[in-house]
Formats: C-alpha cells, structure tokens, sequence
C-alpha cells in the first residue's frame, strides 16, 4: 500500500536498483514464508521477484512505475482463475462466516468476484497509464492514494448492498 509513496520519496535519497531491491528481498520472504492452498500465489509472488529482477537490472526509476500496474494484472488472475475454478474468491471468504451458504449467496459472491475483476481491469489500464503518461506526482497520488480510496469505495459499497439485500446473513 506504502509502495508509490514510498518510492516517490526513496527516489529522491536512493538509487532505483535498491528500492526494486528492497521491493524483491520483501517478496522473497513472502515467498519462503508463505503458505496456501491457492495455487496461484507462489507463481505470482515468483512473477513479482522477476519483475523486481528487472527493475534492478534497469536501475531507471520508470521501470519502478509499473508495479502497481502488474499488482492490478495479478490480482485479476487470482479473481479469474476462481470465477473459473470456482468457488470463487469471495464465496471462498464469505464461507469462513457462514459454511453453509445458501445458492443465492454463491450467486452473489460470484457476482461480487465478477464486479472485482471490473475493478482491477479498470485500476490497472489507469496505473499503466499514469506509469507511461503521468508526472511521478499523479503517478504516486493515484497509485498511493486514490486506487486505495476506490477500492474502500467498492467495499463499502459492497457491504451496504449485502446489508439491504440479504438481511438474513447478518
């Protein structure tokens, strides 16, 4: 979440090869200690490192610019690969409350996964486009802050439409 301010300010006291450095040592803890039964995280969190790998090589503060764009892309494969070997992501978290779920809360919580995958097409061509096009500090004020506000946004509006339309989860 910290990641564009976090460059935007390291960039300015730190070489762009120690912050995708940094970025990379703290994906490959997350990866030697990461365990799940989702098959697609170690792939993705490799994907990460790899990417890292390059920003590294690169040593050009641009290449920094395109993580938030990648974290939008793999967090649309995760959603995706789930609508397509369902359950899906959020019938998955939705069952840690309620493990019996009804038929009407599997269609809705594949239909909430469906509206997040809207999202992150959405928030990942706008991170693309402000890495490409925008200053550093639209760059870092979309990425760092108004994605984040978006996302809370779809939450809340998430829960206030599950609170009126299904009473009876409460």
């Amino acid at each position: 979440m910290l990641y564009p301010l976090a460059v935007y300010f390291g960039s300015h006291y730190f070489e762009p090869w120690k912050l995708a450095g940094l970025l990379m040592v703290l994906l490959l803890v997350k990866l030697a200690t990461h365990y799940s039964d989702n098959h697609w995280s170690r792939p993705l969190l490799m994907a990460g490192v790899v990417y890292c790998g390059f920003a590294v090589w690169s040593n050009n503060v641009v290449s920094l610019r395109f993580y938030p764009a990648l974290v939008s892309g793999v967090m649309l494969i995760i959603f995706t690969g789930s609508l397509l070997s369902p359950p899906s992501l959020i019938e998955r978290l939705a069952r840690l409350q309620h493990p019996d779920l009804p038929s009407e809360g599997v269609i809705y919580t594949r239909r909430v996964t469906q509206v997040w995958c809207g999202f992150f097409i959405v928030n990942g061509v706008i991170a693309l486009a402000t890495a490409v096009w925008s200053s550093f500090e639209i760059w870092s004020l979309y990425n760092g802050l108004i994605a984040y506000v978006l996302m809370g946004i779809l939450l809340g509006g998430e829960y206030m439409v599950r609170m009126k339309t299904q009473k009876h989860v409460r």
